[in-house]
């Protein structure tokens, strides 16, 4: 269902659009006169946008993903948030998968105390204090993927190398996943510090500061996504190693036993043969047991043999 909220103060006001409709699209135009390409990307949320920076005349726009953990699926999916920021107002858009926004929003909307404390600057230092809230919400997911990544080396060398498989490639899949989201942050955050030069000049020391915070969370998350790869990859190929060794194994102890076999494939085989006048021990005393007693004497060389070249 699609909802607007607002929160007004002498300062500035925060509208919070969640699962917005062509109304909710359609007021932001006549009210803010925002241009309608940036309008359109903010309504397109079937599927995500790419992220993007766009500044006009009297207003920034900006497309931020931020990665989502679907528990059903086990995927990581982005989850897209359109934002409109002026002297006065902070729009954000999104689709009701972010949480930490909503909870963040409900929180200033309640609390006396912390729109005082949050509404008191310009809608740039409120901006960061959401980002600032979204990028630490994601180090309990990166939490989450050590802990597979743990599991995932323990059950390895447990003898599950064949279960891990599957394991690892969900989890390679995830790390692809919140790189492919987060790797356009950085960009457009200095993107961001300079063009809000245009609309806060009177700020601009400050608001560098405040958003070089956000750099560290940023460059953090990245550095431990790159750890993890370089991780995931190794054991990747610890996995392979062992199961090509087991399989390696098999195939060599069914060759070896094969090989012992076939000695006795060979005489049963040629004993069985009919019309063959001369064939020795056939029609003499105890002589199946005599064709028995062969089998056995070339199968316990064989046997031997493989144990003294240490075959087996």
């Amino acid at each position: 269902m699609p909802q607007t909220q607002i929160i007004k103060t002498q300062k500035f006001s925060w509208l919070n659009v969640l699962n917005a409709s062509e109304k909710e699209i359609s007021y932001l135009k006549k009210k803010f006169k925002f241009n309608q390409f940036d309008l359109n990307d903010s309504y397109a949320h079937k599927h995500a946008q790419r992220p993007k920076i766009n500044i006009q005349s009297n207003y920034i726009f900006l497309v931020l993903l931020f990665p989502v953990y679907n528990r059903k699926t086990r995927e990581i999916v982005p989850a897209e948030m359109d934002i409109f920021i002026t002297k006065d107002h902070l729009i954000t858009i999104h689709y009701d998968q972010l949480n930490v926004l909503k909870s963040f929003f409900t929180t200033c909307q309640k609390e006396k105390n912390d729109r005082d404390l949050y509404f008191n600057d310009n809608p740039a230092i409120l901006l960061y204090e959401i980002l600032e809230r979204l990028y630490v919400s994601l180090l309990p997911m990166t939490d989450h993927i050590s802990e597979d990544i743990n599991a995932i080396e323990k059950n390895i060398f447990a003898g599950k190398e064949r279960a891990m498989v599957k394991e690892i490639l969900v989890v390679k899949r995830n790390i692809v996943y919140f790189r492919k989201i987060m790797q356009f942050h950085r960009n457009i955050l200095k993107n961001f510090i300079k063009l809000q030069l245009k609309l806060f000049n009177k700020q601009e020391g400050k608001i560098d500061n405040y958003y070089s915070d956000l750099f560290d969370h940023v460059y953090t998350i990245w550095d431990i996504l790159e750890n993890y790869q370089q991780t995931i990859n190794a054991l990747e190929d610890t996995n392979s190693a062992l199961v090509t060794f087991k399989l390696n194994d098999i195939m060599r102890t069914l060759t070896i036993f094969s090989v012992i076999v076939f000695p006795l494939t060979l005489i049963a085989s040629i004993f069985s043969m009919t019309d063959m006048k001369y064939m020795p021990f056939i029609g003499s005393f105890m002589d199946f047991w005599k064709i028995v007693g062969i089998m056995i004497v070339a199968s316990v060389f064989m046997y031997t043999y493989f144990r003294y070249k240490k075959w087996i």
